[in-house]
């Protein structure tokens, strides 16, 4: 019987000042959001530090007082691992492992490490592989100590300590190669975009905070099997699956790797060749979990980054997710949302009717009879509308389009049937 691996016990500390921006302070409830990244990561949060400063220590971050109580702590204890919410600077991780004997992160570098345990394909270990060489490179000299204590564990996951003590001439040409097969990666994927733009299927993402049921919601709609677990950042891959909206509607619905407050920028820019789906879909599905009672700020971070990934004029619907864990009387009401339980699957048929609201406008699904004389409109109907089936008679050619108002104002005289046709 295989033994079971020791959880690694860690400290979170963070610092709380007016000299720092939103984005880079912390305070008690990101310091909860830290302990549920370290569960995620297979650790265990054994005590949480918050000082207030007019400005931060240049040198530690944090003051020295609470780096005693810090180490004080470790000992009794037995924590071996200390996390910042706040981003810290290469000497700083120097200077704070001096002082305190332990290993130390930040949350960039957690998260790092959890999408390097979470990434399954060849593209998304590529993605996470790039975000923590950049990541990396300028802390060598200042983590230098702190990875000569590594065994295994948080923080240990990715390129490796042989790799990351190997010199930058190396690990830049490294960055370089990563970057040149993530291009191959966007170029397939931009053939994809034409392939399925040839197709006229209109592309819905699904996008929200991690951990809001996105996989839940893509199962549920679309009859998958994705893995959907209770944890963060569970989709790091895109996955594509058709939809059946409505009579005249099929799109191809995309999940996509979860949102975080203070997600790191490296990140988003290692993952562009998945987050600019985001740039080229139809329409947005913000998937926001109303059983987290800080679902108002969640939903706030996201929007600023569909802000920064997606066009100003793509349509978004709100779909507030989880609403068997809340009152019927708290639920949001309102013309632009939708109310769902992608578990319980209640609510899918208002999400559906939303969606077409939003992209079937004014199609239709017909049947065309045209004489050979009227062949020439087949190209007409190969671009302007979605040929379903075509069969060749004796005497004409019988086609089954989908069409828009424009097309079927001059195919109305050659139509002779609408509906699905049986096969």
């Amino acid at each position: 019987m295989e033994a079971k691996k020791d959880i690694q016990k860690a400290i979170l500390a963070g610092v709380q000042s007016r000299a720092l921006s939103p984005e880079e302070n912390a305070d008690w409830d990101t310091l909860d959001e830290l302990e549920e990244l370290l569960k995620t990561a297979g650790g265990e949060c054994v005590g949480k530090v918050l000082q207030e400063r007019s400005t931060p220590d240049p040198r530690t971050m944090i003051g020295t007082g609470k780096l005693e109580e810090i180490r004080a702590l470790a000992e009794t204890t037995g924590a071996e691992l200390l996390i910042f919410d706040n981003e810290l600077s290469p000497s700083q991780f120097a200077s704070i492992s001096d002082d305190t004997g332990l290993q130390v992160m930040d949350r960039s570098g957690l998260i790092l490490d959890i999408f390097a345990s979470r990434a399954r394909t060849r593209e998304g270990k590529l993605q996470v592989e790039l975000a923590q060489y950049q990541y990396l490179l300028p802390r060598l000299s200042g983590m230098g100590t702190a990875l000569s204590r590594l065994g295994g564990g948080i923080g240990t996951r990715g390129p490796g300590e042989s790799k990351l003590e190997s010199d930058r001439r190396h690990i830049r040409s490294r960055i370089t190669k990563v970057k040149q097969e993530l291009d191959d990666v966007r170029r397939v994927r931009a053939v994809g975009r034409k392939r399925r733009k040839s197709l006229e299927i209109p592309i819905v993402a699904i996008v929200g905070y991690t951990n809001a049921g996105k996989s839940t919601l893509l199962n549920a709609l679309t009859d998958s099997d994705i893995p959907a677990n209770n944890r963060l950042f569970d989709t790091l891959d895109n996955t594509l699956r058709r939809l059946q909206v409505s009579d005249t509607l099929e799109v191809l619905i995309s999940d996509t790797v979860g949102f975080i407050n203070k997600l790191p920028h490296l990140l988003v820019n290692a993952f562009r060749a998945t987050l600019e789906e985001l740039a080229y879909a139809d329409l947005l599905l913000h998937v926001i979990d109303l059983s987290n009672p800080a679902w108002t700020q969640q939903a706030a971070v996201v929007e600023e980054l569909i802000r920064q990934l997606a066009p100003e004029q793509t349509p978004v619907i709100q779909v507030y997710n989880k609403a068997d864990r809340i009152d019927a009387q708290l639920l949001p009401h309102d013309r632009d949302s939708v109310v769902i339980s992608a578990r319980e699957k209640r609510g899918l048929d208002n999400l559906k009717v939303a969606i077409a609201r939003q992209l079937d406008t004014g199609r239709r699904r017909v049947q065309l009879r045209l004489p050979y004389s009227e062949a020439g409109r087949m190209d007409i109907l190969y671009r302007d509308a979605r040929v379903e089936k075509v069969e060749y008679t004796d005497d004409a050619i019988l086609v089954q389009v989908i069409c828009d108002a424009r097309t079927y104002g001059w195919a109305r005289e050659f139509v002779i049937g609408a509906g699905f046709v049986t096969e």
